[in-house]
């Protein structure tokens, strides 16, 4: 079992920043891929953001979100962060960390383990 932990949600002005947190616990993530998904209204689809590789960092990004958004993690701290620069008001959603061994990154229904979400608010 691996657990997942979201943090650093907030309110924000277009154009500010935000750093989104997921603590892992569990499972070693050796083999894994780690993902960032949002859902930007009740009752929608999960929205792909931005993925990475747990051991060898190879990362991939939503278009929308590429060149604004950067995702890492930190093996000894067990966490994976998604460092978000000039945000627009389209980038409100609920944020959720993931965590999947095998598929299509940008798939959401590969991943096994969901965080229960971080709220980012952007005001215009």
């Amino acid at each position: 079992q691996v657990q997942l932990v979201e943090s650093g949600g907030g309110l924000v002005h277009a154009g500010g920043s935000l750093r989104l947190s997921c603590a892992v616990s569990g499972h070693s993530l050796g083999a894994y891929f780690m993902g960032w998904f949002r859902r930007q209204a009740p009752g929608t689809d999960r929205e792909f953001v931005a993925a990475i590789h747990w051991s060898s960092e190879i990362t991939e990004y939503a278009d929308s979100v590429r060149g604004r958004f950067t995702i890492s993690r930190d093996v000894g701290g067990n966490a994976m962060y998604l460092q978000m620069n000039h945000l627009k008001p389209e980038d409100t959603a609920m944020y959720y960390c993931s965590a999947a061994q095998a598929g299509t990154w940008r798939q959401s229904s590969v991943y096994e383990y969901w965080g229960q979400g971080a709220q980012v608010i952007v005001s215009s």
